[in-house]
């Protein structure tokens, strides 16, 4: 069992229900699409952030990666990433997760729960 998050760069919506409609364009169109769009560079950024605190799957010997899949770039496709983490560090993680996003000035939402994530905000 995963938990996942969205990421990407555009004006923070007005709330959790714009948060959604854009969510499900952007994975539409950026996830699901066969012909995935190299990341941008913000989000480049942000993942290279993210695996300097929490280690790549693939580069992971000692057990301490929280990611679900491996190559988290490859979760990533032109202004936006949509990656899973193991259940079990959720809590640690995604709060982390949207500390930086928000560094970064990207919006970060959590489709489980359908709102918004915000830097100090937990599960």
């Amino acid at each position: 069992m995963s938990y996942d998050l969205a990421v990407w760069e555009g004006d923070q919506p007005a709330d959790d229900a714009q948060a959604e409609t854009l969510f499900e364009q952007m994975y539409s169109r950026y996830i699901e699409d066969e012909y995935p769009t190299p990341p941008t560079p913000r989000i480049e950024d942000y993942v290279r952030t993210l695996l300097e605190r929490w280690p790549d799957l693939t580069e992971d010997d000692d057990g301490r990666s929280p990611w679900s899949t491996g190559g988290l770039i490859d979760s990533a496709s032109g202004p936006f990433v949509y990656f899973p983490m193991v259940y079990s560090r959720a809590r640690e993680v995604s709060a982390g997760a949207a500390r930086i996003a928000a560094e970064h000035g990207l919006v970060c939402f959590d489709p489980q729960q359908g709102r918004l994530r915000h830097a100090s905000g937990g599960l």
